[in-house]
């Protein structure tokens, strides 16, 4: 039996039932999200009958008193803590809106139905209302950023809401809606790892001394251009060092970039990977060897500012994934809100020569990496 999420207002009069709450970013399209509404009767049905696609408003309309039932989906970036909102500044923005009126439902037209919700329908009988939200493909994904351990209330990041309401306006999004008559629920959008993977990037470096006739040479690589979260990732670095310096160590360290494109041109570079390897090579000799490394959210669980996968409650996380893009989308900066990649740097820390640190420099290659959640098995 598929797990069902369920929220209901605080009076009672609204219940909204979620059969999943991710919901995956193939880069062409966004996966549907799917409803259908009925009177309070709905509760005798099973969870059995809920696809992982498809959920329901449960409406009680005695309590209604003439008012409308909306169904809201909203694409918000919080940047600051709610909580501190006493001078009227806002410390969110709503990047994307979009409302469905449920009760009374705004035209007798039948709506085209999904196999689930005619299931649903016979059930439901004439006051089953079915309707579908599409998110926009150049919409950002869930991304949530580390808080501090003072920090209380909403992270900051990008986040989707599903909010049912009773409005006494009719087409207001300014009407201050009682608690009591909301009940809402987070969702994730999402980005899996494509299937076709091309060829991991390499990186080639001379370095050459002020001192010296002949350079050292790094060559640093990896296999494939994307990796899974949790996943080892084998670092080549060869070493062709014609001087007479010698390498005392090899240092690789991983950078999360979190560009966040909606209120500025800001980017944050945090380390959350830092290994030293006591590998040491001698003058005018060569070396080869492939390192693993592992770029984890438990090793970086006090880093405060990281940006994270969307997160529910409740539910573990992991470092964000690189954000994917079509090609055409650079023109929608404003819409895409928080945009994550990753950088590997494979670093030669480098001896003294014959005037001491004076002449010597250390030689870093840089590599770009691709950070992501496999696609899970049986999803199209």
């Amino acid at each position: 039996m598929a797990k069902i999420y369920k929220k209901a207002s605080g009076n009672g009069s609204l219940c909204l039932y979620l059969g999943r709450r991710d919901f995956v970013d193939h880069v062409e399209h966004v996966d549907s999200i799917v409803f259908l509404t009925k009177t309070l009767e709905l509760n005798v049905y099973t969870c059995t009958l809920i696809s992982l696609s498809d959920g329901v408003l449960k409406i009680d309309p005695s309590n209604l008193n003439g008012r409308q039932v909306w169904v809201q989906l909203a694409c918000t970036f919080h940047y600051g803590r709610e909580n501190l909102d006493v001078i009227g500044v806002s410390f969110r923005k709503d990047i994307w809106v979009k409302r469905i009126q449920m009760y009374p439902p705004p035209t007798n037209k039948p709506p085209n139905t999904t196999p689930m919700q005619d299931v649903l329908l016979k059930k439901a009988g004439d006051q089953g209302h079915p309707f579908t939200f599409d998110i926009p493909v150049h919409l950002p994904c869930s991304v949530s950023i580390q808080p501090a351990p003072e920090d209380v209330g909403k992270p900051c990041g990008v986040d989707y809401e599903i909010k049912a309401y009773i409005a006494n306006e009719a087409d207001n999004l300014n009407e201050k809606i009682s608690k009591k008559d909301i009940c809402r629920l987070t969702i994730r959008k999402i980005q899996y790892a494509p299937e076709k993977l091309a060829a991991g990037p390499k990186a080639d470096l001379n370095k050459h001394f002020i001192t010296m006739d002949k350079p050292i040479h790094l060559e640093a690589s990896i296999e494939k251009e994307l990796y899974y979260h949790g996943e080892p990732i084998p670092v080549k670095v060869k070493v062709n060092n014609e001087t007479s310096k010698v390498v005392k160590k090899i240092k690789i360290t991983i950078y999360q970039i979190t560009d966040v494109v909606l209120y500025s041109a800001d980017k944050y570079y945090k380390c959350v990977l830092d290994e030293e390897f006591g590998d040491q090579v001698n003058g005018n000799s060569t070396f080869e060897k492939e390192y693993k490394v592992n770029p984890l959210l438990a090793k970086n669980k006090e880093k405060f500012g990281l940006a994270l996968d969307g997160k529910l409650k409740d539910e573990d996380t992991n470092l964000a994934s690189s954000t994917l893009l079509l090609p055409d989308m650079d023109m929608n900066k404003e819409m895409r809100g928080i945009m994550v990649s990753y950088k590997i740097k494979v670093t030669l820390m480098m001896g003294g020569g014959l005037l001491g640190s004076l002449t010597t420099s250390n030689i870093t290659a840089e590599l770009p990496l691709v950070l992501m959640s496999p696609k899970p098995a049986g999803l199209i």
